[in-house]
């Protein structure tokens, strides 16, 4: 899902992330960065047993939030910023309805995340 064009992509991964424990993974997956965790780094993090941060992830992975990748007998897990981005993209679209003054707020809570370059100065002020 690297941009959810369908209300059903959307459905399909704020379901994935509708669930305490995946909500935690996946914010934990964000803030590492495009490194990744493996998933005994992030069971050992969460203090959750294998079993089921493996039943999470896979989750996840399904709902294409995070994409995995073997490092020798590692499996790395790391967050789809693309499907983020899209997810978002999604739900913003039309939020708006013509009038952007209503959508500021948001877009200027994104500009302030840590992850995002500094905000460009309105051409208003």
């Amino acid at each position: 899902m690297s941009n959810p064009t369908s209300p059903t992509d959307a459905v399909g991964a704020l379901s994935a992330l509708a669930h305490e424990q995946r909500l935690a993974v996946f914010r934990l997956l964000v803030k590492a960065g495009p490194e990744g965790l493996s998933a005994g780094a992030i069971a050992e993090a969460l203090q959750s047993a294998p079993s089921s941060l493996s039943f999470h992830l896979a989750h996840l992975h399904r709902a294409g939030l995070v994409s995995q990748r073997r490092e020798s007998r590692s499996l790395i897990y790391t967050a789809s910023y693309d499907s983020l981005v899209g997810l978002i993209g999604f739900l913003l679209e039309d939020c708006c309805g013509g009038r952007p003054e209503l959508c500021e707020p948001l877009t200027d809570l994104i500009r302030q995340a840590t992850c995002c370059p500094a905000p460009v100065q309105s051409a208003r002020a």
